[in-house]
């Protein structure tokens, strides 16, 4: 669990050598809770800037769960981008790799897909299908607790270092990361187009519009003396 520390490169090839290995980049969390959507955001990101080879795929893995466990099984190779509670200042990077992976990601629960994505690792690693490689790049959240907010700029600055980090390790793994020239559109992409970052913020309502701390009916009130 070295911070930050890159890795050797190796053949990204089957050991038959006949065909690429599939590499798989996820990004799980929930964008409808600010920093807790740090890793479908930088997925999102990598998608939009970058184009990759053909056995790379990019997938919102949102808060699937077990259903990503075809996807983790299949896979070569593993990149992982997530928001995880590692008790540090708020931003700042951890990577974790391989076997540590699933113990690490169920350490520190913040919600129910990291729950979810531990017993997905765990399930490739006991049908021996774990991925010949997995990088965990996580960021520690600054705020997770504002429905329909976004990245806080603290987060959004490392989701920068980590999509660097992301692309380097992706081009070592043989992923052929280039600068995109054609943009996406809106079938394309990984995210709902309702849910894309710009529109995500440029079209949030105002507090006035949409409460940010729960529905006051089922919350509970003071009594006036």
């Amino acid at each position: 669990m070295d911070p930050l520390r890159p890795t050797a490169p190796e053949n990204a090839c089957h050991p038959s050598g006949d065909r690429p290995e599939t590499i798989c980049v996820l990004g799980i969390g929930n964008v409808l809770w600010a920093d807790e959507g740090f890793g479908v955001r930088c997925v999102e990101a990598l998608q939009q800037r970058y184009e990759f080879a053909s056995h790379v795929q990019l997938i919102d893995g949102g808060t699937q769960g077990l259903y990503l466990v075809q996807h983790v099984q299949q896979a070569g190779r593993l990149l992982i981008f997530d928001a995880i509670d590692y008790g540090l200042a708020p931003g700042e990077l951890r990577r974790v790799e391989n076997e540590d992976v699933p113990r690490f990601m169920g350490a520190k629960k913040m919600s129910l897909h990291q729950t979810g994505f531990q017993e997905v690792l765990m399930l490739a690693l006991l049908t021996e299908k774990y991925p010949q490689e997995v990088l965990l790049v996580g960021c520690q959240p600054e705020e997770i607790e504002d429905y329909g907010g976004s990245l806080r700029p603290v987060v959004r600055q490392a989701l920068e270092d980590a999509l660097a980090l992301g692309v380097d390790t992706l081009r070592r793994w043989g992923a052929q990361p280039a600068p995109r020239q054609r943009p996406l559109s809106e079938v394309e992409s990984v995210t709902f187009a309702e849910l894309a970052l710009g529109r995500y913020e440029s079209q949030r309502p105002g507090e006035d519009l949409a409460c940010r701390t729960g529905d006051e009916r089922f919350m509970p009130t003071r009594e006036v003396s």
